[in-house]
């Protein structure tokens, strides 16, 4: 009953940029925090922002200082514009939101993930 759909992955070449957004539907009564993950190739899944409600952002070392996360409360919406962008980046790319929402007849805080896009950065 609720759902993250994920948008404005692509291909671009280093140093380029692209905006990634993602915007939650459905029985939603509140958004506790919502954020970026990514898995490249061969790797773990891993955090690379975070916004919670309040204000507050978090990011990973590698991307400070060129990725922004930002959200749209009245859309429930979070967008990372990423900058500055290194063939390193190169991921698919997952939107994540902890909601407390309807599930069944009943409110359940409980965390949704994208469907995942994928970010191409050539060198």
């Amino acid at each position: 009953q609720v759902q993250l759909v994920e948008s404005g992955g692509g291909s671009v070449q280093a140093g380029g940029s692209l905006r990634l957004s993602c915007a939650a539907s459905g029985s939603i009564f509140s958004i506790y925090a919502m954020g970026w993950y990514r898995q490249a190739p061969g790797k773990q899944r891993e955090l690379v922002a975070t916004s919670i409600s309040g204000g507050s952002t978090n990011y990973e070392d590698s991307v400070k200082g060129r990725f922004t996360i930002s959200r749209d409360n009245a859309k429930n919406t979070v967008y990372l514009q990423m900058n500055s962008l290194k063939p390193e980046d190169t991921a698919v790319y997952y939107c994540n939101a902890d909601i407390l929402g309807l599930v069944g007849s009943s409110s359940k805080e409980a965390l949704y993930w994208g469907q995942g896009t994928q970010v191409t950065v050539s060198s």
